[in-house]
């Protein structure tokens, strides 16, 4: 029996096709590192992992990361001044994000949506289809303060 990562990935490469965009070895490692570490991650931090840094340049996985970002694969997450954050966006599922305006760090928010019960009525009010929100907290962490 597939574990449930397997079966994200499986589900975010098929996705991914349904997108147009090539299923590509840097395509799956990418996705296969989202998925295990199961927080964002920036440019960097893909870049520079070691299943990527040999085999990938700076510059593919920054397009990569455009294009999942542009077919709503992935969501990007940060401060307009300091390094985007990207995470895999899940069909179904979604975080809302606590982001320090101080150091950058950035961690899952982890109560029940605030906003789910609002999505639906406003959903249900205008006439929305496959309406979805992104939900992030700025201030100062407690290591900060």
């Amino acid at each position: 029996m597939p574990s449930p990562e397997d079966t994200l990935l499986k589900d975010t490469i098929t996705r991914c096709r349904e997108a147009g965009l090539r299923r590509t070895w840097a395509l799956e490692e990418l996705l296969n590192l989202l998925i295990a570490t199961a927080k964002p991650l920036t440019l960097a931090d893909l870049a520079d992992s070691p299943t990527l840094k040999d085999r990938c340049d700076r510059a593919t996985v920054f397009r990569l990361l455009v294009r999942l970002e542009k077919q709503g694969i992935l969501r990007r997450l940060g401060l307009h001044d300091r390094s985007a954050y990207y995470t895999l966006n899940v069909p179904g599922q979604h975080s809302d994000y606590l982001i320090c305006t101080e150091c950058g760090v950035i961690e899952k928010l982890d109560i029940a949506c605030p906003v789910e019960a609002l999505e639906a009525k406003i959903s249900k009010q205008s006439g929305f289809k496959k309406l979805y929100h992104e939900l992030e907290f700025f201030g100062v962490c407690p290591l900060c303060a």
